[in-house]
């Protein structure tokens, strides 16, 4: 009987462009597809709720178009190492392959695994499913890693283009579950959906997760929105951006594919070079991001820039955190990004940094404490891009704005929700004021508010805070840390 091979599936649920998967086929030999939900090894970051609603999707999604082509999805449930070990015992397996991962915890773990599996005779193989180039593949003249986006791009881009992606395969074999291989779980005993309440209600109207969604929506924007690209992507009333970051954090979509998509279509058309450029740009900050974890895996813990230790930060008030939270500072755009975010699981990326801002320098709350918020919240919290985007609010991380650029909320939407229809939408309470009082309820005079019905204080709160104050007093406390 041949000896099975085992293909792992962690942060990379797609058959397209899945090198591990690709390997493992290429074998001829029956396939064990696992995916193992591991909250016990120690070092790992739990998911956080949005991201579990996702993964349970894309679960689903994988599981059928793996039966589609002849395989099985097979899940289970504990330590990933000890587990993997012990099916690979099990089953006889000739070879374990899996995608590469970026954490320390997570290296630590494969580490281990790929040992264990070597000392029994299995042939483990790591492969390159998440990045269009590895950590240690772009570095300086002096061979040091970079911590400034611009010259890593740079010098990213001028390396050969990352391989084109990998067909699917046609067909595979599974094999047969074991005797005495770990017990398998379903996807429903994972309880990786919300239940009472489901908070997550609304998700499936804006979301399509796995591989076909993220297929059918790399197809969407490289066909209709990456014209807009370049000149529209921070105006969050237009929907220009990709809006591929769930499908890149969770793999139904890979980098490569997405690269040689835009690459494709500037080519065919040229007139889009530029657009494509600023795309493929966007993918490099998400490589950027995992080169600074690789370097730096306290990045979500730690300030990179470590005189920000000093930082005296007002963590105390757990009422003016839940205000912000629930989108009700009394700073509309602010609010509407924090009501989408509760609403459909994400929020527009010029959005994302004026709230973070908010928070740490109107507000003076930790960065993590938001990370944190974040991480559990959205749908593409990324265990690079997350920590990577709140530092450099802060002013604490790599490539970061100077620690005075503070972003003035109110001025923030006019310049870029200039008619007010993205407040419009997400705090609809405000529907009825004209453009020139949407991003200033407060200055608007009473016989205004009345005819748009707004009765400040009751209907929509009045801002939380005096931003010029709070500007002020986070200069005073960021000039400390620069000594």
């Amino acid at each position: 009987m041949t000896a099975p091979a085992i293909c792992l599936f962690r942060d990379d649920l797609r058959l397209a462009d899945q090198p591990a998967l690709a390997a493992a086929s290429a074998s001829g030999a029956p396939l064990l597809c696992l995916f193992v939900l591991d909250e016990e090894t120690p070092g790992l970051r739990a998911r956080g709720g949005a991201s579990r609603w996702w993964l349970h999707h894309a679960l689903t999604a994988l599981s059928s178009d793996l039966a589609r082509i002849g395989g099985r999805l097979d899940i289970v449930r504990g330590a990933q190492p000890g587990l993997v070990r012990a099916l690979a015992k099990a089953a006889g397996a000739a070879s374990v392959d899996w995608c590469r991962r970026y954490g320390a915890a997570e290296i630590a773990a494969d580490r281990g695994m790929k040992a264990d599996l070597a000392a029994d005779g299995v042939n483990a193989r790591s492969h390159n499913g998440a990045l269009l180039f590895e950590p240690w593949e772009v570095s300086s003249k002096a061979g040091d890693p970079f911590k400034v986006f611009t010259p890593f791009w740079r010098t990213a881009m001028a390396r050969p283009a990352p391989p084109a992606p990998l067909p699917p395969p046609r067909r595979l074999v599974a094999a047969p579950w074991p005797t005495g291989a770990p017990a398998r779980v379903s996807l429903d005993e994972l309880e990786l959906l919300p239940t009472s309440p489901d908070w997550a209600a609304g998700f499936a109207a804006h979301w399509r997760p796995g591989e076909a969604g993220g297929r059918q929506r790399l197809s969407e924007f490289v066909a209709h929105d990456l014209a807009r690209y370049a000149d529209e992507r921070d105006l969050p009333a237009t929907g220009a951006t990709s809006r591929l970051s769930p499908h890149l954090r969770f793999g139904s979509v890979g980098p490569r594919q997405a690269f040689h998509a835009s690459r494709h279509r500037a080519a065919s058309e040229p007139s889009l070079a530029r657009a494509a450029a600023k795309f493929e740009a966007e993918l490099g900050w998400r490589e950027f991001c995992y080169h600074l974890l690789h370097q730096f895996p306290d990045l979500s813990t730690r300030n990179f820039q470590r005189k920000f230790d000093s930082m005296p930060w007002r963590n105390a008030d757990p009422t003016a955190l839940r205000t912000w939270q629930r989108g009700r500072t009394g700073y509309p755009i602010v609010d509407a990004g924090m009501r989408e975010l509760w609403s459909t699981g994400t929020m527009h990326n010029r959005v994302r940094m004026i709230a973070a801002s908010f928070l740490v320098k109107d507000m003076l709350v930790d960065w993590r404490v938001g990370e944190d918020w974040f991480w559990d919240t959205l749908l593409d919290a990324d265990p690079a891009n997350n920590p990577a985007g709140w530092q450099w609010v802060a002013g604490s991380g790599a490539d970061a704005a100077p620690y005075f650029r503070i972003f003035n909320p109110t001025l923030q939407g006019e310049k870029f929700d200039p008619e007010g229809s993205y407040v419009r939408r997400f705090v609809p309470e405000l529907a009825r004021l004209p453009k020139a009082y949407v991003h200033r309820p407060a200055a608007a005079p009473a016989g205004v508010l009345a005819a748009a019905g707004v009765r400040l204080g009751v209907d929509y709160p009045a801002p939380m805070l005096d931003h010029h104050a709070a500007r002020d007093r986070a200069l005073e406390a960021l000039k400390a840390t620069q000594s």
